[in-house]
């Protein structure tokens, strides 16, 4: 754990946020990808586990990274108020 701590510590703000963005909505893509193709058809589930969860990593990490911009703008903004 503390290597992946030290990892995206020395991610800049914006890069630490799509990291987690895309890994954790990833992740969710990926169960509702299993859950769904074991429903539909048992043996192609882990095709839609990488059907749902690698646009669903895609997606989560650009919201991440816009997230993370939009919080360095904030930061710099009330910074540059006086």
């Amino acid at each position: 754990m503390n290597t992946i701590a030290a990892r995206l510590g020395g991610l800049s703000l914006p890069g630490r946020w799509a990291v987690i963005g895309a890994a954790s909505v990833g992740m969710i893509g990926a169960v509702v990808g299993l859950v769904i193709g074991l429903i539909v058809y048992a043996p192609t589930a882990l095709f839609a586990v990488l059907e749902l969860g690698l646009p669903a990593a895609i997606v989560g990490g650009v919201i991440g990274l816009i997230t993370g911009v939009i919080v360095i703008a904030g930061r710099r903004i009330k910074q540059s108020r006086p």
